[in-house]
């Protein structure tokens, strides 16, 4: 066993997951499955951004959404007929309460097939109030963190989506930059801007996003 970890984890290889999220669902499948919750969730990730921007423009490889930790709950019991695993240094556990802090990360899987479906984000907060898992010190109310594109699907807002890919910048992170830009307003930019500054500082988004969007003193 692994050093640090709990006993009873499989192993999985990046290759497998990639062929095990093949039939992710898209947003608007998870929407009709949770229609109805009064948990806070949204979409996260590439596809938030795509939301943003009014429709699919490249390939996911998976599909992630957040939820308020506590709330958890609400969303696992409306898939009954599923398990959720828990996902952490390249081993999975199904979702018992000795390894659910090992990661955020929950991954709703077809005991069927093996295959994965949706990236349930186990998110911190303080009741109502988003805390940035990067930065706790950054905190919204949730009004600010959810937005719902013409036909009701929730996603985080672009300028939080990107805060988080700015970690990594994969080619697919810098695409969704790149795209997302052009539509962000003057609120957005310098929102996105002082938040990057603060998470992290020198960033080579900071400099696209231009004075207009610049971190204001």
């Amino acid at each position: 066993m692994t050093d640090g970890l709990p006993p009873g984890g499989v192993p999985i290889t990046e290759a497998e997951a990639v062929a095990r999220w093949a039939d992710a669902w898209t947003p608007a499948e998870v929407t009709a499955r949770l229609a109805g919750v009064s948990a806070p969730w949204y979409v996260a990730g590439g596809w938030a951004v795509d939301l943003f921007r009014g429709g699919r423009t490249r390939e996911h490889g998976d599909l992630e959404i957040a939820v308020p930790a506590a709330r958890f709950p609400e969303i696992r019991s409306r898939f009954p007929e599923f398990t959720f695993d828990v996902v952490a240094s390249d081993r999975i556990w199904e979702l018992t309460p000795e390894v659910a802090e090992l990661s955020h990360q929950t991954w709703l899987r077809d005991p069927s097939t093996g295959k994965f479906l949706v990236d349930v984000f186990r998110e911190p907060h303080d009741g109502t109030t988003w805390i940035c898992r990067r930065d706790p010190s950054i905190r919204l109310p949730y009004s600010d963190v959810v937005r719902r594109t013409p036909d009701g699907i929730p996603y985080l807002a672009p300028e939080l989506a990107l805060l988080f890919k700015a970690k990594a910048t994969r080619p697919k992170d810098r695409q969704d930059f790149a795209g997302a830009l052009p539509l962000l307003d003057r609120t957005q930019r310098r929102t996105l801007a002082t938040l990057l500054a603060r998470v992290h500082p020198g960033h080579d988004w900071l400099a696209d996003l231009g004075p207009g969007g610049g971190p204001t003193v």
